[in-house]
């Protein structure tokens, strides 16, 4: 008997197991994660946990969609308002959002969609129901949710440019479907035509930033369409409603709705299409992407699109929680950029302009929070979708020539300057440094351009074109602290801005390198090195300076100073990623520089709910100390993320957070992006697959990794033993094998740091 019973627990076991193996990488996917307030040690820790989320929302959406779609519990577009809160109890409608997802911006050209049964609630405030997350399913290609005020199922999916909604009226009997742009300027436009079952409409985009409140010079358009004929309908503004009205412009609270007479449990069908350019466009997309597609197969087949992608990296080990975070942060990793061409490629021209462009055989690419994503979420895109990424490059530069300069951080087709730094550059080379891209002559001296001039007259300069404070950086080698950096969103940060283009000089000089411009090449590298004029050694850290050379009297490295961005002087101060060999140099060598960076975790000041720092836990494979690295990482997967509501780390910022978390799994980090290298941390997960875009498969082999070994003993690249602590791309995207050999027992004799590191300049 007892034979017997180990004999089925045997089997049932084996197909445990092989159901596990088996699971959907779609289905380890939770949306949810990063909706709810943190519960991450630093966000708890500075003052975020129970305040902010990470500003991410559950989108239903094709990668890189140009319309994501998501339940609303925020009836706005205000600045730092999401449309989704995990903790709000209430549903007022789904809306097709242009959100940058886990940012602090605004949602822009977006529409929401309202089912209303018995009476007719039009206003967002009036008309929400409550639910239950317990009722709530929420998937990259699927949302449904039951509004228990109505006794409505609404479900929704989603193509490229479309949203698919399925409303199911349990009670039946009268029945309302309400529609509204989501303008909060008293502008917009609304239109019923119960002759096609449609109503259309549109939302006017207003900038940030720079030209804060100005018109961007389009709009979201939409066309709903219903599987029902209208019974009734109406327009309406505010509490003022006009029945059998059939249109209405630029009123505040502005909307429409049809009404219908339905039996039971009666679905009503409504299908979306967006646009950029026109209501007719918008139209045209939605024929053409849910023609002959009724809501199951949109489902299905937007299952399968993410299946596709996510399936590139096939992860296998024993922690299931751990799956559900990595396929979580791979999902967030590819929502933007968005999307931003009509199906026959026209979309409007960068910067506010009035011409129609057309994107041809490639789609062309808007909302670049390049202060974030060039770090990790670009170099992800180069090394599991570079096809992909080239045009998101090649939609940067469009941007150049279309309005004459190379955008900073270019969001609503438009110039910003909303953050420090020139990053569209550092992406730019990193895509080039790895055969990703080729570049133009012209192409090329719009990246130069950036670099060594500055618009001519003032208002090109207030409208977001070029470097903030190129001038004062050229003339002094950094920002001194009387030039207050005006026209900006972010004013003074000179600290800051110094680091952050020392190293954009130094990506353009290795495109310029690659392309022979010697010249620009050493004068650039000689630039990157700008770093070294706002180093106070007296402190070991980064200190505001003033234009005779001296060094400022306000000064504390551990807490905040305007002279830095969202962050302390300390924690800046590693911000070197072209010259760490030159940094350690400065604090004295590796064990100046060890002891410091020691000093520095163990007063608690790493944070890694915002970017600047996402590479200091990589930095000791530079000092001859990289099982620091691997612990630090570890430490910082296991603590910073969870398989929760709450379990992101400050703001996801287009998948940046989330990106850093997909490397530090497959065991290695981007820390110099152009520069084709990666620095090994050691992989969480047993075995890993890549799916490379050329048809080759990439596998790492880490036994033990996922139940916790997490130290390097030692590592073969396709059979041939290595020590040194980093990979070249161009060998990852060959495809073979990367053997690790994990324990429990850090291994101080692996690793040690060359002399010759891939991209010093003090070795140049």
């Amino acid at each position: 008997m007892r034979l017997l019973q180990l004999l089925i627990f045997s089997l049932c076991l084996s197909g445990c197991q092989e159901a596990v193996q088996q699971k959907n990488v779609v289905d380890y996917v939770n949306p949810l994660i990063g909706t709810a307030p943190s519960t991450t040690i630093s966000a708890i820790k500075h003052g975020e946990g129970s305040e902010n989320n990470s500003q991410v929302v559950p989108y239903v959406t094709v990668p890189f969609g140009m319309t994501n779609w998501t339940a609303q519990t925020k009836d706005t577009e205000t600045k730092c308002v999401a449309p989704y809160y995990y903790t709000d109890s209430v549903i007022q409608g789904f809306r097709g959002s242009h959100w940058l997802s886990g940012s602090c911006v605004q949602d822009y050209g977006s529409m929401t969609i309202m089912p209303v049964a018995g009476q007719l609630k039009w206003l967002p405030e009036e008309r929400g129901s409550s639910f239950s997350h317990d009722n709530e399913i929420s998937t990259p290609f699927y949302y449904g949710v039951h509004l228990d005020d109505y006794a409505i199922q609404a479900e929704i999916t989603a193509t490229k440019r479309c949203g698919l909604f399925k409303f199911t009226f349990e009670k039946g009997g009268e029945s309302h479907i309400v529609i509204n742009p989501n303008s909060d300027e008293a502008q917009g436009y609304i239109h019923i035509l119960p002759e096609t079952n449609e109503i259309v409409g549109y939302n006017p985009v207003h900038r940030i930033y720079q030209g804060w409140g100005e018109p961007a010079g389009f709009s979201g358009y939409f066309v709903a369409r219903f599987s029902h004929d209208f019974e009734s309908y109406g327009v309406f503004q505010d509490s003022i409603i006009n029945a059998m009205s059939t249109e209405l412009a630029n009123q505040s609270k502005l909307g429409g709705w049809a009404s219908f007479s339905l039996k039971e449990n009666e679905p009503v069908y409504v299908e979306i299409g967006t646009s950029f350019t026109s209501i007719e466009e918008a139209r045209k997309n939605l024929d053409a992407e849910t023609a002959d597609l009724d809501f199951d197969q949109a489902k299905g087949q937007l299952e399968e699109t993410w299946k596709q992608l996510l399936g590139k990296v096939q992860v296998e080990g024993t922690n299931e929680e751990d799956k559900i975070k990595f396929y979580t942060a791979l999902y967030h990793s590819f929502l933007q950029p968005r999307t931003f061409n009509d199906i026959d490629g026209s979309y409007p021209s960068f910067a506010g302009g009035n011409e129609q462009m057309n994107s041809g055989d490639r789609d062309y690419f808007v909302d670049f929070s390049m202060w974030d994503t060039y770090r990790a979420s670009h170099p992800l895109f180069n090394l599991l979708v570079p096809k992909t990424n080239a045009d998101m490059m090649y939609s940067l530069l469009d941007k150049a020539q279309q309005g004459g300069w190379l955008p900073i951080f270019p969001c609503w087709n438009s110039y910003t300057s909303a953050m420090v730094g020139d990053h569209v550059i550092a992406a730019v080379a990193d895509a080039y440094s790895k055969d990703v891209i080729d570049l133009s002559d012209a192409q090329y001296e719009l990246l130069v351009k950036n670099a060594f001039q500055s618009p001519e007259t003032f208002p090109e300069y207030q409208e977001g074109k070029g470097r903030r404070a190129l001038e004062s950086y050229l003339e002094y080698g950094y920002i001194p602290l009387e030039d207050s950096v005006q026209e900006s969103f972010h004013k003074k940060e000179q600290v800051s801005r110094t680091l952050e283009y020392a190293f954009d000089d130094f990506a353009l000089s290795r495109i310029a390198e690659k392309r022979g411009d010697t010249v620009r090449a050493d004068q650039l590298t000689k630039r990157a090195l700008n770093y070294q004029n706002v180093y106070s050694a007296a402190d070991s850290c980064v200190r505001g300076r003033y234009v005779d050379g001296s060094f400022t009297t306000e000064f504390n490295k551990f807490i905040r100073m305007p002279y830095i961005t969202e962050g302390t002087p300390y924690q800046y101060t590693w911000y070197v990623p072209q010259d760490i060999k030159g940094l350690m140099h400065l604090m004295g060598g590796q064990e100046g520089f060890n002891k410091n960076l020691d000093h520095f975790h163990a007063s608690g000041q790493y944070w890694h709910g915002n970017e600047p720092g996402h590479q200091i836990p990589f930095l000791y494979n530079y000092s001859g100390q990289p099982w620091k690295t691997q612990q630090l990482v570890s430490e910082i997967m296991k603590t910073e993320y969870g398989a929760d509501a709450g379990g992101l780390s400050g703001n996801d910022d287009a998948g940046q957070m989330s990106a850093w978390y997909v490397f530090a799994a497959l065991g290695f980090y981007p820390v110099s992006p152009s520069v084709p290298e990666y620095v090994i941390s050691g992989p969480h997960f047993d075995k890993i697959t890549i799916q490379l875009e050329s048809g080759k498969q990439l596998v790492i082999n880490a036994d033990g990794a996922s139940s916790g070994k997490k130290f390097i003993q030692r590592l073969k690249l396709n059979g041939e033993e290595i020590t040194q602590n980093f990979l070249n791309h161009f060998d990852l995207v060959k495809g073979g094998t990367i053997d690790f050999e994990m324990g429990d027992q850090s291994n101080k004799s692996w690793g040690v740091a060359p002399d010759d590191q891939p991209y010093s300049l003090s070795n140049d």
